[in-house]
Order: C-alpha cells, then sequence, then structure tokens
C-alpha cells in the first residue's frame, strides 16, 4: 500500500466560506442600495441565498432587496402548537437547532438553512436584536413546551445554572484560567496545514474503528477485523483480515448474527471484545465475544446477566482512558438505558473463570445501579482515574464519581437535543457532548467552600457553574455536508498521561471529519465569540472531506505526534476506504 499524494483541495478551513461580502462584492452594493432607501419600514429586510445546491460552487444570490418576516404558531407533525419562521414568500421553516442559525451582529445579519442557505440582513441593530431574541424564545418553547420566561428557565435549568440561560452573567473565570491549570500542556503555535498520508481501501462495510496505542489499531467491517499497523504518520494496513471462527460460524456466533458494531481493545491490546445489538436498529446486545487478538479465535462469548435473569447493554467501555493498556485488565464498564455497572470477567471469589468447564460464562455485576425511573442513557467515557460521565436522550450530562454508581455528583441540564455521544479528558475538567446539530463542551472544574479548584466529578458544583460552549458547523457548511449531515462521535484527542492536555477535538458530520484547536475554543477573547447573543459558539475549524459518509474519525494516542506536529496523526474511516491525515505541517 503507497502513500496517497497530497489532497489539500480537499482540506479546507471554515474562515474561507465566510466571504459573504468578499466574494459578493457587487451585489452587496446593490444589497446597501437597496437598504438606504426604506430605513424606516418596519419588520423588513433583505434576504439572499446559496444557489448552486450543496456543492462547493454555490455561491450567494440576492433572493429579495427588501421582505418582512414573522414568527408564527402552527400545528405541528405530532398536532403540537410550534413556531414557524416565515421570511417573505420563500421562506417557511419550523424553529429548531436544524436550522443552524448563526448570528453577525457586526453585519446586523442571520445566516441559516431551509433546503438552501439564506442570509437575512437586517435595517437596525435593533431590529436585528429583536429578531434574534424572539428566535430565542421561540426555539426555547418548541423544545420545551412552555413560555420562555424566567420562571420556567429556572425549572428547566434550576438555580445554579444561571449562566446556562443567562449567559452574559455567567461566571468564565474558570475558562480564563483554563490553560494555568493544564500544567505540561505545549500550546499549539502557528497554522498549521492538515495533509493526506495515507489512504487505503478498507475492504467495505466498516462498522467501527477500533485505535491501539501499542503496534497495531483495528477496522471491523462485514468481512471480520482488519489489522492495521500504527505509524507517527498514521495506520497502515498489514494485509491480514481476522476471520473469527467459534463452531464454524463467523464474526457475528451465528450465521443471522449482525456485524458487531462495537469493539473494545483490553489486556495490553491482546484481547477484543465485539459486541453486536441483538435486533436490528437498536443498539442493546445481550452478551459479547472475547477475541485473542494473536490466535484470531473467540475465547469466549459472555452473558450479561444479573440476579438470574438476562439483561442487555447498549454500551461497553473501560475502565479508564488508558486502562487498555494493563496486561491484567479483568472488568470494564457496562450501560444500558436505565443501567450503569461494571462487568468481571472473573468469578465471585477472584478467580479467572474456566472456559473450558463454563458452557455459558456469565459476567459478574462488579458494581453498579439499575435506575427505577428511565434515565434514557444513551452513552458514557471513562476519565484518567475511572470517573464516569453519561449523556442521556433528553440532553442532561451526568457525571458519577469513581467510587459510586448510583447517584451523580453533578447532573448538567440539556440544551434541548438528545447526547448521541459523550467524550472526556484524561484529567476529567472537559467534557464533550455530541448532538445532532452541535457539540456542547463543558468546563467541570469549580472552586469548593475551602477555596479549592476541582471537578465535578468529585464534589456538587454550587451555583457557579461556568455556561458551556457550543461547536457547530456555518450553515454553509451544514448544507455542504450533505443529506446525512447529524454530527455523530465527537471525541478529544488522544493522551493517557497526567500533565499532557488534549489539544484537538474532532466529530464527524456527512462527508465531513471536522477539527476545532481546543486552546481556541477555551480562549473566551477569541473572535468567534465576538457580537454574539446567547451560549458562545464556534466556527472556525478546518474541513476533512471524504467521498462518502464518514463512520469515524478519530486522533491516534498521542505517542504518535512526531516532533515537528501539534497532534497525532487523525484517521478518518468510510465504508470503502481509510485514511491518515497528519497534523504536522507542509513539506
Amino acid at each position: 500500500m503507497g502513500t496517497a499524494q497530497s489532497r489539500e483541495d480537499r482540506i479546507t478551513d471554515s474562515e474561507s466560506d465566510e466571504g459573504y461580502e468578499e466574494e459578493e462584492e457587487e451585489e452587496e452594493e446593490q444589497y446597501d442600495d437597496a437598504l438606504s432607501d426604506h430605513q424606516n419600514t418596519q419588520s423588513s429586510s433583505s434576504t439572499s441565498t446559496s444557489s448552486g445546491g450543496n456543492t462547493p460552487k454555490a455561491k450567494w444570490v440576492i433572493s429579495e432587496k427588501l421582505t418582512s418576516y414573522s414568527f408564527t404558531k402552527e400545528n405541528g407533525d405530532n398536532d403540537e402548537n410550534c413556531w414557524v419562521l416565515e421570511v417573505g414568500t420563500k421562506v417557511r421553516v419550523r424553529v429548531s437547532t436544524e436550522m443552524q442559525l448563526k448570528m453577525f451582529g457586526d453585519q446586523k445579519r442571520v445566516d441559516f438553512v431551509d433546503k438552501a442557505v439564506w442570509a437575512l440582513k437586517f435595517l437596525s441593530d435593533e431590529e436585528y436584536r429583536n429578531f434574534v431574541t424572539q428566535f430565542q424564545n421561540c426555539l426555547f418553547e418548541n423544545v420545551y413546551g412552555m413560555e420562555a420566561s424566567e420562571e420556567n428557565k429556572v425549572k428547566v435549568y434550576g438555580k445554579e445554572f444561571i449562566g446556562w440561560m443567562k449567559p452574559e452573567v455567567a461566571d468564565d473565570s474558570m475558562w480564563e484560567d483554563a490553560d494555568d491549570l493544564s500544567s505540561g500542556s505545549i500550546p499549539v503555535k502557528g497554522n498549521r496545514e492538515l495533509m493526506e498520508e495515507f489512504e487505503e481501501a478498507a475492504n467495505g462495510g466498516v462498522q467501527s474503528l477500533a485505535l491501539g496505542a501499542l503496534d497495531n489499531s483495528f477496522l471491523v467491517n462485514d468481512l471480520g477485523v482488519q489489522v492495521y499497523r500504527n505509524f507517527n504518520r498514521g495506520i497502515h494496513g498489514k494485509g491480514i483480515c481476522v476471520k473469527f471462527d467459534a463452531g464454524g460460524s463467523r464474526i457475528g456466533g451465528s450465521p443471522s448474527s449482525s456485524t458487531p458494531k462495537k469493539a473494545l481493545l483490553m489486556r495490553a491490546e491482546r484481547n477484543m471484545m465485539l459486541m453486536s445489538p441483538e435486533n436490528e436498529g437498536k443498539p442493546n446486545a445481550t452478551g459479547l465475544k472475547q477475541v485473542d487478538i494473536e490466535t484470531g479465535k473467540i475465547v469466549t462469548e459472555w452473558k450479561f446477566e444479573k440476579d438470574g435473569a438476562d439483561i442487555t447493554m447498549r454500551d461497553i467501555t473501560n475502565d479508564t482512558k488508558g486502562s487498555q493498556l494493563d496486561p491484567s485488565e479483568s472488568t470494564f464498564l457496562g450501560l444500558d438505558d436505565n443501567r450503569l455497572c461494571q462487568w468481571d470477567m472473573r468469578d465471585r471469589k477472584g478467580v479467572v473463570q474456566n472456559i473450558a468447564t463454563s458452557d455459558s460464562p456469565v459476567l459478574h455485576w462488579s458494581q453498579g445501579h439499575q435506575f427505577s425511573r428511565g434515565t434514557n442513557f444513551q452513552c458514557f467515557a471513562s476519565t484518567g482515574d475511572g470517573s464516569i460521565v453519561v449523556g442521556s436522550l433528553d440532553g442532561k450530562i451526568r457525571l458519577y464519581s469513581k467510587t459510586s454508581m448510583r447517584q451523580a455528583k453533578t447532573a448538567f441540564p440539556g440544551l434541548g437535543s438528545p447526547i448521541t455521544h459523550v467524550d472526556v479528558t484524561y484529567d476529567g475538567k472537559w467534557v464533550l457532548g455530541t448532538t445532532d446539530t452541535y457539540l456542547v463542551l463543558i468546563c467541570t472544574l469549580f472552586t469548593d467552600k475551602d477555596g479549592k479548584t476541582k471537578t465535578g466529578f468529585s464534589g456538587r458544583m454550587g451555583n457557579k457553574i461556568p455556561a458551556p460552549r457550543l461547536l457547530k458547523l456555518t450553515p454553509l457548511d451544514s448544507h455542504l455536508a450533505g443529506n446525512n449531515n447529524k454530527f455523530h462521535g465527537g471525541h478529544f484527542s488522544w493522551v493517557t498521561e497526567n500533565g499532557k492536555q488534549e489539544r484537538h477535538l474532532v466529530a464527524t458530520a456527512g462527508k465531513f471529519s471536522v477539527i476545532w484547536d481546543f486552546q481556541q475554543v477555551k480562549n473566551s477573547g477569541h473572535e468567534c465569540y465576538r457580537n454574539q447573543q446567547g451560549l458562545k459558539s464556534c466556527y472556525c475549524y478546518k474541513i476533512v472531506l471524504k467521498d462518502e459518509s464518514i463512520v469515524e474519525s478519530r486522533f491516534m494516542h498521542d505517542n504518535f505526534a512526531v516532533s515537528n506536529s501539534p497532534e497525532a496523526p487523525l484517521v478518518v474511516a468510510t465504508p470503502m476506504k481509510v485514511s491518515s491525515i497528519s497534523l504536522s505541517g507542509r513539506r
């Protein structure tokens, strides 16, 4: 497999899409002329749309030089009243985060998506701010089913989270001090370029990516598990496809079983846990298979069981960020809709079960809790010390200490969208939640009554909780990402050592792999945050574009960051290919 040529034309910077005035200077002059004649027209504005469909050749075209807008209440799909935005005769869209509305306060303008990308420019700053306030109030009511009053906002967010409903009064000091608290972190200097190093065929049907911190990484697909060699410039295929046999059956365990959707490395990356959904369309599984990577054999087929009854799990993960490197690791974490637990592959006396004499080995429920009410857990992740963060269908993000899974130390309120994936930094100071239309970055740091700085995993955070920050695509990029443009799988870069700080964040949206500079997002003085109303939203990122929808994007372990690079390579997997992207700059 050879090295691919650099495809820098497929790797772009989000800032290049903001040339509304720059690219259309002539149209903008006409646009301003139209506005100057109608300065006193109430509820009026001008609209432009991006023509050319969702292709890179799309450009701005003036739709109406003078128009009007209104927010009206109508019956929705479920016969519930919902707010709709109407602009002139061409735009009628339900107020939601799917509009990807972006504010340009200095230009008195908003951009949003409704089948195309629209720009709406206002005649005065007062009218612009009035529109934004109305939009946010309508969005709140559409999401929570209640008027956006102060009383109702307190009901939704809680008194402790005043900064979430009034970001302008939030205590941002923890964001300001974040770099000082991250001792040993190395700032990223200069404007680094992205460059593709390797691209290889993945033999189709890629379901998941399991990156190793040692010699190898793995892709799970319809044929089996593809083995890749780790290098400091990315992963390179070894030409090995492990097709596991267990009683003559293929990787799924039986001919009717589905391809595993989850792969977890354990025991110094010599073992792999594979979990397949019990029913198509649902992630929950009744058990998993333990594979010896060196021999390619399924050594055990485990069942999930509690108090003699079969149960299911929707996700599994390692006890800590670095425990997959532990050769003696015998426990891992499990999550179901209303369960959070730790599984032990040893029997109750602490001895590893004898697989040869056990017909159907059962994992031991080591610790955990089965919640009686609907928590609707969706995803989880662990820190370097074993604390756990859990994301839920209602958008809540809960922090559990390493000593108790029964009650969350801190529960952050939802912002209206389900959390589909969650990650956390090694030190537990930052949590990244993924929703369909944005990522939410949360600072867990707080100062206790004794003046000590702690994280929300170790204690209740009180009432000085920093407001979160949102990471979004611009409306144009959201449109260009393709039909399947929902965010999924947001991750920090990967470190497993105290004192080292993650440097980037990555998420997938359609054909895009989107990369943010972590330090830039944390900087409260960042230019993205100027002239914004509501929660701070960052739109400065780099995009890696692929020919098909991306399955997963992950940074390799920090071990593989070379001396002239601010980051280890990024691995991007599509159903048919796997690519390695270097951040080490042009050569």
